[in-house]
């Protein structure tokens, strides 16, 4: 997973040649700890894509105020819980279906001599995009479970006693369909999102290196950079990324929030006389 440049052999490192109890180790503990710093961001969110017009908290900074006055730290993690145990083995398939796929896209594209960001955006897109699609069997069950628990008791929606309880009850109003409940929109969303995002990172990186940094070079060719240098390449590959990324995912993202939670809020008080399982899937 090294993102040095390919003009000293080390831009990507093959599957075969990873150490996969490191490779996973290593990823999940990022990914947990990244989880734990993040959560509360995706608990506010959550709750600004559900609050109705007439609702008091309009913004975040307000509804943080109102999740510490009520519930105090512990309320800026509800669901956290659910979201460790499932996301888990979810990225454990994304990081596995990411890899292996790079290496095959590579090879692909390898024949066409496009430059090195080109033939970056392209790899990593296709294998963000593959990955993507492959974590959402596993992920769409645990989105759904942990945004009913993030909103729980706010504006009229419901209380659970953790996502057990969740999952049954969505088990009984709507059957096994209801936990996948927006998967064709979370496909729809999150797939291009991942694409784009893998892309913007491998394309820009290739580009800082050869473009800004000058390791295109031949006097630079051989010459390692400092491993400060390496982190802030990948550091601004990642915010670029995730910048760029973001302008395609926050409206569909809205849009499956607001369905996976209304939907579900309908059907459990009986306002719908319909079924309603076809509809995001």
């Amino acid at each position: 997973m090294a993102s040095r440049p390919q003009s000293f052999g080390q831009a990507e490192i093959n599957w075969d040649k990873l150490d996969k109890t490191k490779f996973y180790v290593v990823g999940a503990g990022l990914f947990t700890g990244l989880t734990v710093a993040l959560y509360p961001v995706s608990v506010v969110k959550t709750r600004l894509q559900v609050a109705s017009k007439d609702s008091i908290e309009r913004n975040a900074f307000s509804i943080v105020r109102g999740i510490l006055k009520t519930d105090g730290i512990p309320g800026l993690y509800r669901g956290f819980g659910t979201v460790i145990t499932g996301a888990i083995p979810a990225r454990i398939i994304f990081l596995t279906a990411l890899e292996t796929t790079k290496v095959s896209a590579f090879k692909i594209v390898e024949p066409f001599k496009l430059s090195e960001p080109s033939e970056a955006a392209i790899a990593n897109g296709l294998a963000g995009m593959t990955a993507s699609i492959f974590a959402q069997a596993v992920f769409v069950p645990i989105d759904l479970v942990s945004q009913k628990l993030m909103v729980q008791g706010y504006s009229g929606y419901a209380t659970y006693n953790g996502g057990l309880d969740v999952a049954r009850k969505i088990l009984k109003a709507e059957g096994i369909r209801g936990l996948y409940r927006g998967f064709g929109l979370s496909v729809m969303t999150y797939s291009p999102s991942s694409a784009v995002w893998w892309a913007s990172y491998g394309s820009s990186q290739r580009f800082i290196w050869s473009k800004i940094l000058g390791y295109e070079t031949e006097q630079n060719k051989e010459r390692d950079p400092s491993l400060m240098t390496i982190v802030l390449v990948q550091a601004t590959g990642g915010i670029f990324a995730g910048a760029v990324a973001s302008c395609i995912t926050t409206p569909l993202d809205t849009i499956k929030t607001r369905l996976q939670v209304f939907f579900f809020f309908l059907c459990t008080l009986k306002f719908y006389p319909f079924k309603v399982e076809a509809v995001l899937v």
